[in-house]
């Protein structure tokens, strides 16, 4: 049987399906001094009247694992914090942050029922109203699944019969939970996002995406590279706003202790957040210019939460 590995004493258990993208975080424990005990989350067995072992379980669990063969993964760590919580063991990202991770409609609402703004968004559930959806938007519009990742299934149109012929042509894809958003189309003033990095209730830094160069497809990991990494993330050096606070106040209502959280600036003005991340990755031509490592500050952190340190949940 392929049960979940345990630890002799009290470690930190990283909950996660994808090994290619863990690497960085390995080594950064490894060199923080910090225990570490993987559950990769694929297949397995799950003994819902076991202890659980002693330790902190931090959650990174993607929306995307469905993409990489992966379909039992969400299931499987729903059930496995279930368990850790209802034998009161501490999780990071836990099983209430796993729901926002894994549904971009419940982050649009958290982010809207706390002031933030968001992009107007509609939900098409099942395909057969997606047109019907799309026919109330006037402008250029993005479709994109609810259960995604990576910007995989991101596609603008100009109008509903453009989609239409792209559903009849059997270039559309159907989405894993069968939910897909319409979604107005956002126009960058100068072609990038910014994603903010938090951990542990701290500001770590901004990253600048260019969308010219990465499409929708702004995955920051070193494994999902597409092209020079370094010519399309960089540091946004001395980025200080407003907004940062707020998605701090954010992410601590919603106990959510590691995330990457993206806005576009617009043209117009505004200021628009679409997307948070909580099993964010981080880019390494980023990280070698950043003011503070993004892994080994989740080592430090996971590492003080293990030591019983208070957490800023708790302050």
């Amino acid at each position: 049987m392929n049960e979940l590995p345990v630890a002799a004493g009290p470690a930190v258990y990283a909950i996660h399906e994808n090994p290619e993208w863990f690497g960085v975080f390995r080594d950064a424990f490894a060199a923080e001094g910090v225990p570490l005990i993987e559950w990769v989350l694929v297949d397995g067995v799950l003994d819902p009247l076991a202890t659980p072992p002693d330790g902190v379980f931090w959650s990174r669990i993607s929306a995307s694992s469905h993409t990489r063969g992966h379909t039992l993964s969400k299931d499987y760590a729903r059930n496995v914090l279930t368990w850790l919580e209802a034998h009161d063991r501490r999780t990071v990202n836990g099983r209430a942050v796993l729901e926002l991770e894994v549904s971009k409609l419940a982050q649009l609402a958290a982010l809207t029922s706390f002031g933030i703004d968001v992009p107007r968004t509609v939900a098409a559930i099942g395909t057969a109203q997606l047109l019907g959806v799309a026919r109330g938007f006037a402008g250029p519009f993005v479709i994109k699944h609810n259960q995604g990742g990576k910007g995989l299934s991101v596609a603008r149109f100009d109008s509903a019969d453009e989609l239409a012929e792209f559903v009849a042509d059997g270039r559309f894809e159907e989405p894993q939970d069968g939910i897909t958003l319409v979604q107005e189309y956002v126009q960058p003033a100068d072609a990038s996002i910014t994603r903010v990095e938090i951990v542990g209730g701290e500001f770590l830094y901004a990253v600048r995406a260019d969308t010219a160069l990465g499409g929708f497809e702004l995955c920051p990991a070193d494994a999902c590279a597409i092209g020079e990494a370094g010519e399309v993330f960089t540091l946004r050096s001395g980025f200080r706003h407003p907004i940062i606070d707020r998605y701090l106040d954010f992410t601590r209502a919603h106990g959510i202790e590691v995330a990457g959280i993206e806005f576009i600036e617009t043209a117009d003005g505004r200021l628009v957040t679409y997307d948070v991340n909580t099993n964010t990755n981080y880019n390494p031509a980023v990280e070698a210019a950043a003011p503070v490592s993004g892994p080994r500050a989740i080592a430090r952190h996971l590492g003080s939460v293990l030591e019983g340190a208070p957490s800023w949940l708790q302050l």
